[in-house]
């Protein structure tokens, strides 16, 4: 028997994790680790299909035949989890900004030193895809940019905390 309420009250979910597919999972969690300041809680490891339990989840997400991956697991300072991936064969996208397809196409970090961050992430082999620009100029210091790990996944930086950034209700 459920204990399902079939008139629940919405709340806000917390965010759990992200994973995110690399070509390098050494190189990105060096670059991770060292660049963004996320603790590893596990190191790099090799799931291979086969009927051992995570072998059967990983099946149930990619289907047969998937053979063999490398993963680890990331933490943000606030407690946000982050798988990376590396898959045999991967492929780099033709265009990693395809904002206007349906899906994920970013994630967001944030630091209040916005202009030292995106210069670490220049020096580690990532790009910097706009100049900073600021959300309520004159009025208010909240600053934002988008970039790139070295790997091709854009990601944005924030100065200041998303419920901050858009508490003025309009821009």
């Amino acid at each position: 028997m459920s204990n399902h309420n079939p008139n629940p009250t919405p709340y806000p979910r917390t965010f759990s994790h992200i994973g995110i597919s690399v070509p390098d999972l050494d190189a990105a969690i060096k670059f991770y680790s060292e660049v963004l300041g996320w603790y590893v809680i596990m190191t790099a490891t090799r799931i291979t299909e086969d009927n051992s339990h995570i072998g059967q989840m990983c099946t149930d997400v990619f289907g047969k035949n998937w053979g063999s991956f490398r993963i680890a697991h990331l933490s943000t300072g606030d407690r946000v989890g982050v798988e990376l991936f590396e898959f045999p064969n991967n492929e780099p996208r033709d265009n990693n900004l395809e904002y206007w397809k349906t899906g994920t196409f970013h994630f967001c970090v944030q630091d209040p030193d916005v202009e030292g961050l995106v210069e670490k992430i220049i020096a580690q082999g990532g790009k910097q895809r706009m100049p900073i620009r600021h959300y309520y100029p004159g009025e208010k210091p909240y600053r934002m940019v988008y970039v790139e790990d070295p790997f091709g996944n854009v990601f944005e930086i924030y100065s200041h905390s998303y419920e901050l950034t858009y508490s003025a209700g309009a821009y």
